[in-house]
């Protein structure tokens, strides 16, 4: 997953009629506050929280982006968990709100158990693992197959990925006559990408 742009989970909705919200906070508060819940949710459960993302589509010098949702991606216990929220006008709030639906994971394992929680939270990996059991490599959304490249064996660096990744943002963002499910499909296929070939 990628922190910019904005990387929703495929299948997942979008919010159609945003509202302002009541949170008083800032963009820098809430990424804190989600930050704080989270590492209290891990050593409330005993189980880390690893490899996180907060992606939106906040850049320097652009805090208010058309576009304020936001979605947190992370491991736990075994299970890949997204939770996205675009319901709020800003950023800051969708984060705060993210920030609560942590929170009520921690409830849930005060007032229960590790195995409810566990159980909640697989709905949210279900939303990080959407394929519809038909999820292209990053090779094809990238169009970095061998079939792509006929002629020569074709050696994948981060700028072979990053320029394929450019020229097809150009299409597939939903400002360019694109999806928000397209968009998604590369900017993972990008993230897998850079993975692999770091090993």
């Amino acid at each position: 997953m990628t922190p910019y742009p904005l990387a929703w989970p495929p299948g997942m909705p979008r919010s159609k009629n945003r509202e302002a919200g009541q949170f008083r906070t800032t963009l820098t508060g809430a990424m804190n506050n989600v930050r704080d819940s989270l590492r209290r949710f891990a050593a409330d459960s005993g189980k880390p929280i690893a490899d996180l993302v907060i992606s939106s589509n906040v850049t320097l010098g652009q805090e208010k982006p058309a576009d304020p949702g936001v979605a947190i991606w992370f491991k736990w216990d075994g299970l890949s968990v997204s939770i996205p929220v675009d319901r709020y006008l800003s950023v800051a709030a969708n984060l705060q709100a993210i920030h609560h639906i942590v929170e009520a994971r921690r409830t849930e394992l005060r007032h229960g158990t590790l195995s409810l929680v566990r159980a909640t939270f697989t709905g949210f990996a279900a939303l990080a693992d959407h394929s519809g059991g038909n999820k292209r490599s990053w090779q094809a959304v990238l169009g970095l197959t061998e079939t792509a490249y006929p002629d020569a064996p074709r050696v994948v660096t981060a700028n072979t990925i990053n320029e394929a990744y450019k020229r097809l943002a150009k299409t597939r963002h939903p400002d360019n006559g694109g999806s928000d499910e397209a968009m998604a499909e590369l900017n993972a296929a990008r993230a897998e990408a850079l993975r692999e070939i770091a090993r």
